[in-house]
């Protein structure tokens, strides 16, 4: 029986649907891994996560299959066996699985039980749960392996141990959310551990997929609850860990630390992150943005330059007249910045169409140049503007979609002062102070007033009862909760964007747009 294990982790990125790119990714990061005696993937990462419907199509399946034969068929040459996370069939129902390939062969499958509902995940839709998991026993050793959300149910690994397992082993597809990653390491983590004595390996996969992002940050946890290896957040990476048995018990080798980002840095991360992912994935040349769109224009588009580079950020002012703060971002930013008038335009089509009929106009402008060029539009309508109905929908994407006006003022203000890792943008200011539209509206308070009351109603589903409790007038109230329902039209018709906090729109909150309730 065997003492000591290399267990390679590879934080790795994947592209849904795309089975022959996602096995040679895993190839090549094997290929890497030279003196491995195991190397473990992600959840899913095989098909990609989340895949949404496409696992409902029996050739999505089959290829699937293809590509896990193919991947078995390469552990023959004696390398590193493989942990691989994929979709299986059987007896007409699909599992969310994980296999185990060595000797040329699949020698071990085990498939997920616990499968979350809540949230973005909708796996009941489309999974059916497994059996309590047994160990996978690998060269003499028991991994007690809990396939994602599996590690959050003590019953699960507790019954791991009392099968024998030796190491808990967490593949997982876990998104961000703000502080989301501290959860995963001290309010799951470090209570499995506290429960079942054993060490713990927790790999979390990295890269966009639509609103989603994943930010890795994979770690791994001696018996001790001493933290033996952080991965960093935000960028692939591999790491071989050394594991030894020391009086009947297995421990890794301390290694590599990397430090957590703040917040604001890791919110900027999941907007840089998340943008270049949709755009590369979806073959866009690049992004325009109307840069007269306000202070969340200006944000979006730096995201733009660090995520993308400035040669495929493309800036329009559409309202030239009132765009000082604007040009100068556009020259800090060292990007393309266009002026389209559009007072010809309006006045000749208001004569036409009545005046108030134009207020996409500027939206429509920035589509028809989008489709022109092959870039992408971006929507700078931030959650305080999406909660009330402010604004036309007029892009494909976004990045400020989940922060309200008062965090996109506190990025502006980081992003100044800072710049992001593996930004590709100029290091200083860039960003002008610029007033925020909401705070003009009538009939609302203040953005400090009002992105509580917005945060109370949307991520903590609070009455005005509840508010008013608070300290909140009731009036206001009132107001706020009745735009943020007749809103709901406009919410359903925008584009995607970037998920950051713990309520996104869309997603998460899924509210009819007809409906008559109201907590008054």
């Amino acid at each position: 029986m065997t003492d000591t294990l290399v267990i390679a982790l590879a934080q790795m990125t994947q592209s849904v649907g795309n089975m022959a790119y996602n096995a040679d990714a895993m190839l090549a990061w094997r290929a890497r891994a030279e003196g491995a005696d195991l190397i473990v993937f992600p959840e899913l990462a095989l098909i990609g996560c989340p895949a949404e419907d496409l696992v409902l199509k029996p050739a999505f399946v089959d290829r699937a299959n293809e590509e896990l034969d193919r991947l078995a068929q390469a552990t023959a040459d004696g390398g590193p066996a493989m942990l691989v996370g994929t979709v299986v069939a059987a007896q007409g129902v699909l599992f969310n699985s994980i296999a185990l390939l060595e000797n040329g062969a699949v020698t071990q499958i085990r498939l997920k039980r616990e499968l979350p509902n809540h949230g973005v995940f909708d796996e009941k839709r489309l999974f059916a749960p497994g059996p309590l998991p047994e160990p996978v026993p690998f060269r003499g050793v028991q991994l007690g392996v809990a396939l994602g959300e599996d590690i959050s149910f003590p019953f699960v690994t507790a019954h791991l141990k009392a099968q024998g397992a030796e190491i808990l082993l967490c593949p997982s597809a876990s998104p961000f959310e703000i502080a989301r990653g501290d959860h995963r390491m001290i309010g799951i983590a470090t209570t499995r551990l506290r429960e079942t004595g054993l060490p713990l390996i927790w790999l979390n996969r990295i890269g966009g997929q639509d609103e989603l992002v994943f930010d890795g940050g994979s770690f791994v946890m001696n018996g001790d609850e001493a933290v033996a290896h952080r991965l960093p957040g935000w960028e692939e990476a591999l790491v071989l860990t050394q594991w030894e048995k020391r009086d009947g018990q297995w421990a890794c080798v301390p290694g590599e630390l990397h430090a957590p980002d703040d917040q604001a840095a890791d919110i900027y991360q999941a907007m840089m992150v998340g943008l270049r992912d949709h755009v590369d994935r979806n073959g866009h040349a690049g992004v325009l943005i109307d840069l007269t769109g306000g202070i969340g224009a200006a944000l979006s588009a730096a995201v733009a330059v660090d995520a993308l580079g400035a040669e495929r950020v493309r800036c329009l002012l559409l309202s030239p007249d009132d765009a000082g703060g604007a040009r100068i971002c556009a020259e800090r930013l060292g990007v393309a910045c266009d002026e389209v008038p559009l007072g010809a335009a309006t006045a000749a089509l208001a004569a036409v169409l009545g005046p108030g009929a134009l207020n996409d106009l500027g939206g429509l402008a920035l589509r028809a140049l989008g489709a022109g060029s092959g870039s992408m539009p971006i929507d700078s309508r931030d959650k305080t503007a999406l909660s009330l109905g402010l604004g036309e929908p007029c892009g494909a994407f976004s990045v400020v979609a989940d922060v309200y006006e008062t965090t996109v003022r506190d990025l502006v203000q980081w992003r100044n002062a800072n710049q992001p890792a593996r930004g590709r943008g100029p290091a200083g200011p860039i960003i002008t102070e610029q007033p925020l539209g909401v705070a003009a509206e009538a009939d609302l308070p203040s953005h400090e007033l009002l992105d509580p009351i917005l945060y109370g109603m949307v991520e903590e589903d609070l009455s005005v009862d509840q508010l008013v409790a608070r300290g909140f007038e009731r009036n206001v109230l009132a107001e706020v909760e009745r735009r943020l329902y007749a809103a709901e039209a406009a919410r359903h018709r925008s584009p995607p964007g970037v998920k950051i906090g713990t309520r996104s729109f869309g997603r998460d909150r899924r509210y009819p747009i007809t409906h008559a309730f109201r907590t008054l």
